[in-house]
């Protein structure tokens, strides 16, 4: 066996199996000749996945694996790690799409033959996508450290479009020597110099060596294999995705709604930068044009890899990568772009403070240390060109920090900031913050009474993790934004947006936080909505009386019924258990044990792991197993399909034996759920498979279901009327201290 072959988890091969991890480990009991772990650790062992799959086809037991989740498990498992094994994917993809017949002619033979041809072609292809009209080809060594596999061109300002870095030092795994090329290019139009600017840039992509392609082979086989099926550029989103589902603590993420928006308030442009690109999704959202040019640059050295390929798979755009501290070394230092899009790292103390304090980009007043946001400001700026137009995403914090104010109040006195949008909370992360939008334009001339836009958005947040409502959010903001532009000012809309004279906002604080100078709404708004909420409680109270149980018949004896229990039933089955929390997919929403609890709709998430997600169906019953009270929630059609969190358990009945409403009735007894719990020093925790239920026949489990089906109702409709009267109090006490509800 290779001692780099790619490897596989126990859920791994659970997959290719079709069978759950439990049927793996006792394989691995049962069976002497079951391949041994080449690595991992001793509790999540990894084993070589050729191995695996030869023992599983001797066994009969080699499920029909879908092309995707193969090509995936080959990603995941490569022996370089899964960015180098992404970047090579990428790199023959570009391949495919833009010279099949090379592909096809490098395919042809062994592994070690297509290693050895695909060098040369990737070559060419980068080359061609990246490179210029004058080239002169010359093989040297990357900068130490350097990264990922591809080709490049010389630093920014080049007429040479490519994917290069602006620092040394990232490498990505596995990539030790990479060969790159040379060339001498002439001024570009965009820039108004010749690369000499950044010279010593090492790339950001590297062509791979043959030796670096061999273990990638099976890989970049079955790439292909999917790229005929869906397509060169869809394959190459779908492996970057599942990549980033999972790994969602190492890669802060633009949700794709929120760039959309951004680009959107850019407008129209033929260059673009995104001097912190991430994963490229704000490049990404532009509108292509076929003369358009891509600048992006981000300090890790992986990103800027797989973004630069991203984009040259997603547009025919030129496209320039680069990978290095931007603020630091600047890849781009003549670049004059029509539009700078950025979502950049927020509260970086360590952002080149004490070595940048005399650099000419500081144009507006040298940041503070704290003020690392100002700092991405102001580098926007300087790499518009005149009347170009920049969009950042920012900490509310940056608006009203006193370390700020000298250079927000010179950002409006000449004109540069033209407007501040507050995003509802959950609109990007940090999602428990309502983040801002600074538009801002290098202003061609002092304007003569300049006004700023400002505009809050918050009323469009919504409950959950599913995001704000962004149809609402987008038609707002943009509607403001265009009209203010065209007129330069822009009426009072209550509540939402107005623009306010320069003059106005230069105080002592020169705070720009939307809420702080937005009116509220008008008064015949507010008296409106209180009566809207006035009548919904009327409503939702006469629905509560309607449904209010009737008086309990007492007199009658209680009836002796057999019992059983949840975990006899489980053993004969008549209901399947299942435990959730294990980890899942991170775009699935997660039922949380305080959602059934309150009653509300999936709200969490799951740590990412190889682990299957338990997914809910319509008639499961869930059951929280912490705090010692009683409740169990039927699951409907709106719930179905939530990944199962932390802390509950799911019970799914057989409707043949069991109905859902009777199951769920009985377990809530509180009897039942204290006979059933255990105690420790500070929490209680019920035993599920303890919980009792009569032996009744289907008919009359349904009589008591229907019943306790009506007092679910009865309950939704309690909480729903006390959500409302909250509400109702809340906007009374609002509208009697602003005025617009009068005491009587």
């Amino acid at each position: 066996m290779q001692d780099n072959a790619t490897e596989v988890t126990a859920a791994g091969i659970a997959r290719l199996a079709g069978v759950g991890r439990a049927a793996v480990s006792n394989w691995r009991r049962r069976h002497a000749d079951f391949p041994k772990p080449v690595g991992g650790t001793e509790t999540s062992p990894s084993f070589a996945l050729a191995e695996v799959e030869a023992w599983l086809r001797k066994q009969g037991k080699l499920a029909e694996v879908p092309l995707r989740e193969r090509v995936w498990q080959q990603l995941a498992g490569h022996p370089e790690g899964p960015v180098t094994a992404l970047t090579h994917a990428g790199c023959a993809l570009l391949l495919i799409h833009d010279r099949p017949t090379a592909w096809l002619e490098a395919s042809a033979g062994s592994d070690e033959r297509l290693a050895a041809m695909l060098t040369g072609a990737i070559e060419e292809v980068l080359a061609a996508r990246f490179g210029g009209p004058q080239r002169k080809r010359g093989v040297h060594r990357g900068t130490a450290g350097g990264a990922a596999s591809g080709v490049h061109t010389r630093a920014a300002g080049d007429a040479v479009s490519g994917v290069h870095t602006s620092a040394a030092g990232g490498a990505m795994s596995g990539v030790n020597s990479p060969l790159a090329v040379n060339a001498e290019q002439p001024v570009h139009p965009a820039t108004g110099a010749s690369g000499s600017a950044a010279v010593n840039t090492p790339p950001a992509v590297h062509t791979p060596s043959g030796p670096q392609l061999l273990p990638s082979a099976p890989l970049l086989r079955g790439v292909a294999e999917l790229a005929a099926e869906s397509g060169a550029r869809q394959t190459f989103e779908f492996l970057l995705g599942r990549h980033l589902d999972a790994n969602p603590r190492q890669y802060t993420l633009t949700p794709a709604e929120l760039a959309g928006l951004m680009a959107d308030l850019a407008g129209p442009a033929r260059t673009l930068l995104d001097p912190a690109c991430g994963t490229g999704a704000l490049l990404r959202a532009v509108t292509p044009r076929p003369d358009q040019e891509l600048y992006a640059q981000d300090s890790a050295p992986d990103l800027a890899a797989l973004t630069a390929l991203r984009l040259a798979l997603h547009t025919q755009a030129t496209v320039r990568g680069a990978a290095g501290d931007t603020l630091r070394a600047d890849a781009y230092p003549q670049l004059r772009a029509d539009a700078v899009l950025c979502h950049p790292p927020f509260n970086e103390r360590n952002w080149g403070h004490d070595e940048l304090a005399y650099d000419p980009r500081w144009e507006y007043g040298f940041p503070a240390r704290n003020e690392s946001e100002l700092a991405w400001v102001q580098h926007a700026l300087a790499r518009l060109k005149d009347d170009g137009t920049a969009v950042l995403l920012m900490p509310p914090a940056a608006a009203s920090r006193r370390s700020g104010r000298r250079i927000r109040a010179d950002l409006l006195r000449r004109g540069a900031l033209r407007a501040v949008i507050a995003l509802p909370i959950g609109a990007a992360p940090p999602y428990n913050i309502p983040l801002h939008l600074w538009v801002l334009r290098r202003p061609d001339r002092q304007p003569a009474q300049p006004e700023v836009l400002l505009a809050d958005t918050g009323q469009y947040a919504t409950e959950g993790r599913g995001g704000p409502d962004w149809r609402a959010v987008r038609e707002t903001v943009l509607d403001a934004w265009g009209a203010f532009e065209r007129a330069g000012t822009l009426q009072e809309r209550p509540g939402l947006a107005r623009s306010l004279p320069v003059i106005d906002l230069l105080d002592d604080d020169v705070d720009l936080a939307p809420a702080r100078h937005l009116p509220p709404p008008a008064a015949a708004d507010g008296a409106d909505a209180l009566t809207a909420v006035r009548e919904r409680l009327g409503e939702t109270l006469r629905l509560t009386a309607d449904l209010t149980p009737p008086p309990a018949d007492y007199a009658q004896p209680a009836p002796r019924w057999p019992f059983t229990t949840v975990g006899e039933l489980a053993r004969g089955g008549a209901l399947v258990m299942r435990t959730g929390g294990n980890g899942g997919h991170a775009r699935v929403p997660v039922l949380t044990d305080h959602d059934v609890l309150a009653g509300t709709a999936p709200s969490g998430a799951l740590p990412e792991s190889d682990e299957d997600a338990v997914l809910t169906q319509p008639g499961d019953v869930v059951v929280p197993v912490l705090g010692g009270g009683s409740m169990a929630r039927v699951i409907d059609a709106a719930t179905a399909g939530a990944a199962l969190g932390r802390n509950l358990v799911l019970l799914r009945p057989d409707p043949a034996a069991l109905d859902p409403w009777f199951l769920a009735g009985f377990l809530r007894g509180t009897a039942n759920n204290r006979q059933a719990s255990s105690y420790a020093s500070t929490a209680t925790r019920l035993d599920v498979r303890r919980l009792q239920l009569p032996r009744l026949p289907l008919d009359e489990q349904r009589r008591y279901g229907a019943r306790f089906r009506t007092l679910d109702d009865f309950e939704r409709a309690l909480r729903h009327a006390g959500r409302l009267g909250e509400q109702l109090v809340r906007g009374m006490y609002d509208g009697l201290t602003d005025g617009t509800v009068a005491p009587g």
